[in-house]
């Protein structure tokens, strides 16, 4: 789902070796986790940026289905979010996600399907992470002075 409209967020990552990244969400009480490139650049030993991305988009579709699920005062007893991504190659010939695919499956009682349909509509337009995505993030990049 999504913070404060106003709020702005921070994540800090640093380098522990080779390709692999400590992060720092910035969130009291949540532990730093590892991103890695896979071989031959890093070790593969978290998930590498890609993955993350598809596990935010997938993480935030699953959050948006299950607060409109619970409006709509449907018990979800499970829910399972896969993401499939692609990987092809710009005109540059620079590696780049190509796809990514998102598969949602809510464990539901039978007489509460009916009763998802308007979620089915709307849930997507709620998460954050997706549209943001898929209508382009403006991004400025900058490199600070080298110690």
């Amino acid at each position: 789902m999504s913070e404060a409209p106003a709020e702005g967020f921070g994540v800090t990552l640093t380098l522990e070796r080779g390709y692999r990244f400590a992060v720092d969400a910035q969130l009291p009480g949540v532990a730093p986790f590892v991103i890695d490139e896979g071989p031959p650049l890093g070790d593969g030993e978290g998930p590498n940026p890609s993955r993350v991305l598809a596990s935010a988009m997938a993480s935030c579709l699953g959050s948006s289905l299950l607060f409109c699920l619970g409006k709509s005062r449907v018990a979800v007893r499970g829910l399972r979010v896969e993401a499939r991504g692609t990987m092809a190659r710009n005109e540059r010939g620079r590696l780049r996600v190509g796809h990514i695919a998102i598969s949602l499956h809510p464990d539901v009682a039978p007489e509460d399907v009916p009763r998802m349909a308007r979620c089915l509509e709307l849930f997507e337009d709620f998460c954050v992470v997706t549209e943001s995505v898929r209508h382009g993030i403006p991004v400025d990049v900058t490199v600070g002075a080298v110690r």
